[in-house]
């Protein structure tokens, strides 16, 4: 499937699935990448090493910092796959430098799904 192109790049890994907004200042713990925004379907779940698909992101500007910095400690995604990038994630993610690809219709990849991030192409499946 394609998307449009946020911050363009390679990327594998398994995708950890949201179907709520997510915010990432005030909603993860910097230090492990875990999710802790109460009562999100992800609270508890790490980031790290995966590629978190989510509809968009929520919250403060400065949650482009704190995916900067989820992703320098090691802690973060490898790449984010949306249905419409805001412009928090897509400052992050260029900051951060990761995949970001948004206008993906979200239905169609499951949570623990194998995919490869291709510049604007999300392949499924690439075991």
């Amino acid at each position: 499937m394609r998307g449009r192109v946020i911050y363009a790049g390679r990327a594998r890994g398994r995708t950890l699935v949201s179907r709520a907004p997510l915010s990432f200042f005030g909603g993860f713990d910097l230090e492990t990448g875990v999710v802790t925004e109460k009562d999100h379907p992800l609270e508890g779940q790490s980031v790290a090493g995966r590629v978190l698909v989510f509809p968009t992101g929520t919250g403060s500007t400065v949650g482009s910092f704190a995916l900067l910095r989820l992703v320098k400690s090691g802690v973060g995604p490898v790449a984010l796959v949306m249905q419409s990038a805001d412009t928090t994630v897509a400052v992050g993610a260029i900051i951060a430098e990761i995949p970001c690809v948004d206008q993906v219709e979200l239905g169609a990849i499951d949570d623990g799904a194998m995919v490869e991030i291709s510049d604007d192409e999300v392949s499924l499946g690439a075991e």
